[in-house]
């Protein structure tokens, strides 16, 4: 019985705590619904659309206003306004990244996703060199994507038109590519590592978008219940002894005088910098970037290119004008390249409308302010979490009229020019965009058009019933699962 009482009380204590905390912050910060104790404002979101409850909290409280998640206050920027005036204007003070405890333990503060301060700042700078130099070799990154991209429709050819899932299959296409930037090789589709490593990504993508993991992103304390997090844990040890092992084979053959790949740029940088008192460039954090850079490079690409075939079947007239455009700009007989795109619009216009309308990851990865700072006369304490709402901007009816409606017009003049829009941000903005940004859109581009030069789209239901709602559009959109048939032009 005494047991029982000092636990109420304790909960009491916590719960007044929370309370007070709750009040005392809510003086300072911009306005929002009433939290309750302990679980926030989580009851008032749905976990499966929070678009949806974003959008109908802006227009109560305007484009500036605090969730709470669990006990902790999050600042949320909702339309272009108000995210381009923190990304982009004031991006330094915004440039922190927020908590997100799931990976936070994996990442440990290392790589470019999850870090903050000089080890973010050293890590970015030092990686978009790399990618920049790797793009100017006698094998540029732009060769490799239309090899693979060639690979990709060899083994589109073996379904003979059958019906098929097309998502694993989407998957090895930027898996490869960046495989070949960080490990000089790639693999033959049927290749059992490069299967399981597939798998990993894959399961991790589907994971991160459960309510589970979003609940324990809010109550790290999950942490030693039973739950799916942990065969997230397990999938990501899988990955960094892959990726370990691949480095040990670096070390043993590498040449400071001709770097190979990725890997070596980094233990040619860690050999230099050997030592300085204070580097950020350490073998820990070598093998939290590559997995970084292979998480960020392979998931939201495969995602969005399974994403696009999907509407390119809802909608079969816009694919074959897409395909009448290639056909005349391209032919059949040579593989599309960048040079095409500017003579592309419609294409062009097709692909940016995928981006736009996919909304991949909604409310960004979340920020965090660096300083204490005013902004639009608020209070925001240093550190707190800042969640810039993209989906307030891709969305934008001002911008994009009737944008639940799957349109590339959205991206073309009267004159059927492609017409560019300040508010496409599906790489986010500012300091925080995307570092592989300039990659994802080589290989949006050089695959579907390579895949609409070859084949035609067959939907396996009228088009009109096909629905493209996403199964979850929580920390990420994941796609319903398909199947279709490539047909042969």
């Amino acid at each position: 019985m005494g047991l029982l009482i000092i636990l109420v009380i304790c909960l009491s204590c916590v719960i007044l705590l929370s309370l007070w905390r709750q009040s005392h912050g809510k003086r300072k910060l911009p306005p929002g619904p009433t939290p309750l104790p302990i679980v926030g404002n989580l009851l008032q979101l749905n976990n499966k659309n929070i678009s949806k409850s974003l959008s109908r909290l802006a227009k109560e409280y305007g484009p500036v206003f605090t969730l709470y998640f669990g006990m902790k206050p999050t600042v949320v920027l909702y339309g272009y306004e108000a995210v381009k005036e923190a990304l982009m204007d004031r991006g330094e003070e915004f440039s922190g990244r927020g908590p997100f405890p799931v990976l936070d333990r994996v990442a440990k503060g290392l790589g470019i996703v999850f870090s903050s301060g000089e080890i973010w700042k050293e890590t970015r700078r030092f990686s978009l060199t790399v990618l920049r130099n790797m793009g100017m070799g006698k094998k540029t990154v732009e060769d490799r994507i239309q090899e693979e991209a060639l690979c990709l429709i060899e083994e589109l050819r073996k379904t003979n038109g059958a019906p098929c899932d097309p998502g694993l299959l989407l998957f090895c296409v930027p898996c490869n590519v960046i495989c070949s930037i960080i490990f000089n090789n790639r693999f033959d589709y049927g290749d059992e590592k490069f299967q399981s490593l597939i798998k990993y990504f894959h399961e991790n993508f589907a994971l991160s978008a459960t309510r589970w993991i979003q609940l324990y992103n809010s109550f790290p304390m999950l942490h030693y219940l039973p739950g799916s997090h942990h065969q997230l844990f397990k999938n990501v040890a899988a990955q960094i002894k892959f990726i370990s092992e691949k480095v040990q084979e670096h070390q043993q053959s590498l040449d400071v005088n001709d770097p190979r790949d990725f890997i070596d740029y980094f233990l040619i940088k860690m050999e230099k910098e050997k030592h300085k008192e204070q580097s950020e460039f350490t073998m820990e954090n070598l093998l939290i970037t590559v997995w970084d850079v292979f998480s960020a490079g392979t998931d939201t690409t495969s995602t969005t290119i399974t994403f696009g075939l999907l509407l390119l079947l809802k909608h079969p007239e816009i694919a074959a004008k897409a395909q009448e455009e290639i056909e005349r700009v391209i032919g059949r007989h040579r593989s599309p390249c960048m040079q095409d795109r500017s003579r592309m619009p419609y294409t062009d216009a097709v692909i940016h409308e995928i981006q736009r309308y996919v909304d991949l990851v909604p409310n960004n990865v979340s920020h965090a302010v660096t300083r204490s700072i005013e902004f639009r006369g608020y209070h925001i304490p240093k550190g707190t979490e800042i969640l810039p709402s993209l989906t307030s901007v891709l969305y934008d009816d001002k911008e994009f009229p009737n944008p639940e409606k799957f349109d590339p017009g959205h991206f073309l003049d009267a004159s059927g020019n492609f017409k560019k829009s300040d508010y496409f941000m599906p790489f986010s903005t500012g300091k925080r965009a995307c570092v592989g940004e300039g990659l994802a859109r080589m290989e949006l581009f050089l695959v579907l058009t390579t895949i609409l030069q070859h084949f035609t789209l067959k939907s396996l239901v009228d088009p009109k019933d096909i629905d493209t709602t996403p199964v979850n559009k929580g920390f990420i959109s994941v796609p319903p699962s398909y199947e279709l048939c490539f047909v042969p032009i």
